[in-house]
């Protein structure tokens, strides 16, 4: 089982459920797909051709438009990252954090794969208040 959480919850109890968003294979290696989880857009984002997933809000603070899942995913400096397919600005996928503006940050939810099945968690760390 492959299972990531982000820093803020890793301790943390929650009471809130997993969600099944899709299958693994559903995800096109290298890009992200939007899932509506409860009532959240959440862009789920498959890193390579294996099990490496990341979740973090669909929403762009700096177009104020539901678009992440459509970024370019790559890497900076051995960071995980998605940019914006907008205004272009990267977001870490396991934190959130913007690295074009340390001011922002996005949600990001806990991620697992279990059996080939990509699962979310709708509690999420919560926004930096700078981020709009």
């Amino acid at each position: 089982m492959n299972e990531r959480h982000p820093e803020a919850l890793r301790d943390e109890g929650t009471t809130e459920g997993w969600v099944d968003v899709c299958a693994v294979e559903d995800i096109i290696p290298s890009t992200g797909v939007c899932a509506l989880v409860g009532k959240r857009q959440i862009a789920v984002v498959r890193v390579g051709e294996g099990e490496e997933i990341y979740a973090l809000s669909n929403f762009d603070p700096f177009s104020k438009a539901f678009v992440l899942s459509r970024g370019i995913v790559g890497d900076k400096g051995g960071v995980p990252k998605i940019a914006s397919p907008i205004y272009k600005q990267s977001f870490d996928l396991r934190t959130g954090q913007c690295l074009d503006d340390p001011g922002v940050r996005v949600p990001v939810f806990p991620v697992r794969v279990r059996g080939g099945r990509v699962e979310v968690q709708a509690a999420a760390q919560p926004p930096d208040r700078r981020a709009g």
